[in-house]
Order: structure tokens, then C-alpha cells, then sequence
């Protein structure tokens, strides 16, 4: 009987330990959806940086949030054997590299804010000071309890904040950081003319599209695999992620009159919005979360590039900062068994823990970058800027001319 018991506890462990490398794999080819995204989006003579920065960021990224950030956020460590590591198939070691592929996203989340016109080395730093200490810090107050927020939220309105897969821990994180980065740096050069904007037209619709697909694909990892045991799955997150990322793209559709920038962004502006609520919601509740996400991406990003003349690239403030903030809202309002969600989870600690967020974001983004830009500079001279950032930086463009 014992021999059964400790077959049955390997099996589990064994089990648990393939599932989650799976959706850890999946989130790290999310990567790569990032790195296509921005290269489709950004001018041809910085896809090179593009795809350089994801790569690069992401090298960083494992390495401060296994040796600082993940300590921070839930007060392990491996500075142990590797026999204390390898127990239960090593299955802390690989929820370690699931979560280090979410906090690597908030550097692939800001390099398409910054695009274009950010130096090399200087944002290499800020993405060690972000995902060591500023991400950690706000995902262990909402995964962890640090700090006793979520008992008090508890206490205070009946539920805690619930952000099941991170529209708020990881895309409004890195869509407000993004925010104070990119007002920090100003537009790029020429963007605006004579009080005018300027369009600076994508240099791949293929690439962008492609980025966008990747990214679609891997967000069920993303989404589903947030349960972190195989009893933990269910069908509902994939359905709900699936119902979210068709709104968002239908509400893009028609509220982008067509255009394949703001059609391929949709989607995504659906599945960032439906993380937070996800294992909640009723589908019907997650469809309209995506529609409304949608049609908040391209109002906000129209608003910004012509009106308030925030030049972020990408969009990955209104696409990861306001959807994300909205997705934690959503959860609150179509979480309510009242509305065919599973019940407790809170309005007022939702709004709340999402504002949290929005606040740690921007303070931390305004000290980070405020910081490097004293200390060591953040742009790229007008000649490099106007030269492009691949032969600037990396002296080799991204096709061969011969």
C-alpha cells in the first residue's frame, strides 16, 4: 500500500511538472510573437534592435528574477543541492520558469513602447531593475499576500483582488511602465511636424501578423496553464480566453475601419483583458470583455498618437495598460455569479488592487528611468536616430542589399 501511495504522489508530481513546462514553453514562444510584433511595426531600418532587444531582455530577465525576483515575490531560493531541487520531479524549479516567462514580458511589453529611439545598454538596466525588484514587489502582494493587502481586501469587502492570470500583475504593469518610459523620452524625431502627425507606416504587415498569431496561440498557455496543477485546469479559462480574443478582434475590425494594425491588435487587446477574469466568467461575460478591450485599444491609441502625441509605438500602453486595467475591473463586474460568473470576487477590490497597480507601475517606471537618464542618458543621438538603430547599434541592417 505505501508503494502504491508513493507511485501515486510521483504520477501526480510527474504530472504537474510536464504541465506546467508545457505552458511555460508555450509563454516563451510568446516571446517571439513580441519580438515579430514590433519588428512588423517599427521602420525597417530598427528591426534588427527589435528582435535584438527581446532576446537580450529576456537573457536578463531569467537571470535577476531567479537570483532576486522570484525570492521577493514568494521568498524562495535555490541556493540549495541539487538533489533538495530535483524533489517532487523539480516541479518548484519549473514554476519558477513559468513565472519568469510572465515577468520577461514586461520588458518585451515596454521595448515596443520605447521603440526606435532608446539606447541599448541603458535599457538592459532598466530591465534588471524592473523585473528584480519592481514586478516582483507587486506580484508578491497579489500572488503571495505580501504584505497582508489581499487579507485586508479580504477583510474589508468580502474578496481579494483576483487577477488569475495577470491583466493587471503583468500587462498594466508593463503598459504603465511603458507609459513613463516613452514620456520620458519624448517622440521620435519627425513624428510630429508643424503640430502634426506624421505617419511612420509599418514595415511588415506579414510580421506584424505573425507576431500577432504567436501571441494568440501561446496566451492559452498563458491563461489555462495559470492553474499550475493539472487539477486546477479547466475548460472555462480556455473557452473564456478563446470568447475575449474574438470580441477584441471583431470590436478592432470595425472600430479600426479595417486597418490590419489595429485588426491584429484586437485580439490581444481581448486576451489581455480577459487574464484577470478568466477562470470567472461566464463566455458570454468574457465576449463582452473583449469587445469593449478592442475598442478601447484603438479609441485610446488614436487618442494618444493624435491628440495627447504620445508616441508609443506599439500602442502597449492603451493595449496592455488600459485593457489590462479594464480586464481587472471586468473581472469584478462579470465575475458576479449575478451576471453568470462563479461569484467571490469584489468591485471595490478590484478597482482598487487595479489603481495598485496602475500606481507601482508608474512610480517605479518615473524612478527607473528617471534614474538612467540622469545617470547614463536613455536616447539615441539625432544621427543615430535618423540613421536606424540596427546600423547605429548593431551595424548590420536586417536584409542584405546585394
Amino acid at each position: 500500500m505505501e508503494n502504491m501511495h508513493s507511485a501515486m504522489d510521483s504520477l501526480v508530481h510527474g504530472s504537474n511538472t510536464l504541465f506546467i513546462l508545457m505552458g511555460a514553453i508555450l509563454v516563451l514562444a510568446m516571446h517571439a510573437g513580441f519580438a515579430f510584433l514590433e519588428v512588423g511595426t517599427v521602420r525597417h531600418k530598427n528591426q534588427v534592435n527589435a528582435l535584438s532587444k527581446i532576446l537580450s531582455d529576456f537573457a536578463i530577465s531569467a537571470l535577476v528574477y531567479f537570483f532576486i525576483g522570484y525570492w521577493i515575490a514568494y521568498g524562495v531560493s535555490f541556493f540549495q543541492p541539487a538533489a533538495e531541487l530535483a524533489t517532487d520531479h523539480g516541479y518548484a524549479l519549473v514554476k519558477c520558469f513559468f513565472l519568469l516567462t510572465f515577468a520577461a514580458a514586461i520588458p518585451a511589453i515596454i521595448s515596443g513602447g520605447i521603440a526606435e529611439r532608446a539606447r541599448f545598454a541603458p535599457q538592459l538596466c532598466a530591465t534588471a531593475l524592473i523585473v528584480a525588484f519592481i514586478y516582483p514587489f507587486f506580484e508578491g502582494v497579489v500572488w503571495n499576500g505580501n504584505f497582508g493587502v489581499q487579507a485586508w481586501l479580504q477583510a474589508r469587502f468580502g474578496a481579494p483582488f483576483h487577477d488569475f492570470a495577470g491583466s493587471v500583475v503583468v500587462h498594466a504593469m508593463g503598459g504603465w511602465l511603458a507609459l513613463a518610459a516613452v514620456l520620458l523620452l519624448g517622440a521620435r524625431r519627425g513624428r510630429y511636424r508643424e503640430g502634426r502627425l506624421v505617419a511612420f507606416a509599418p514595415s511588415s504587415i506579414p510580421f506584424l501578423a505573425l507576431g500577432s498569431w504567436i501571441l494568440i496561440i501561446g496566451w492559452f498557455g498563458f491563461n489555462v496553464m495559470s492553474a499550475q496543477t493539472l487539477q486546477g485546469v479547466s475548460g472555462l479559462v480556455a473557452i473564456n480566453s478563446l470568447m475575449a480574443m474574438v470580441g477584441g478582434t471583431l470590436s478592432a475590425l470595425w472600430a479600426g475601419r479595417n486597418d490590419p494594425g489595429f485588426l491584429h491588435n484586437g485580439p490581444l487587446a481581448g486576451l489581455v483583458a480577459i487574464c484577470a477574469g478568466s477562470d470567472l466568467m461566464h463566455p458570454i461575460g468574457a465576449l463582452a470583455t473583449g469587445l469593449v478591450a478592442g475598442g478601447l485599444f484603438v479609441w485610446c491609441f488614436t487618442a494618444a498618437q493624435n491628440r495627447w502625441r504620445i508616441d508609443d509605438v506599439l500602442g502597449v500602453w492603451p493595449l496592455h495598460g488600459l485593457c489590462g486595467v479594464w480586464g481587472g475591473i471586468a473581472c469584478g463586474v462579470f465575475g458576479q455569479a449575478a451576471l453568470g460568473g462563479l461569484g467571490g470576487v469584489s468591485l471595490a477590490s478590484q478597482v482598487l488592487g487595479s489603481l495598485a497597480g496602475v500606481l507601482v507601475a508608474l512610480a517605479g517606471g518615473f524612478a527607473v528611468y528617471g534614474l538612467i537618464r540622469a545617470v547614463h542618458g536613455l536616447r539615441l543621438s539625432h544621427e543615430q536616430e535618423f540613421q536606424g538603430a540596427d546600423l547605429s547599434l548593431h551595424r548590420i541592417g536586417a536584409t542584405s542589399q546585394d
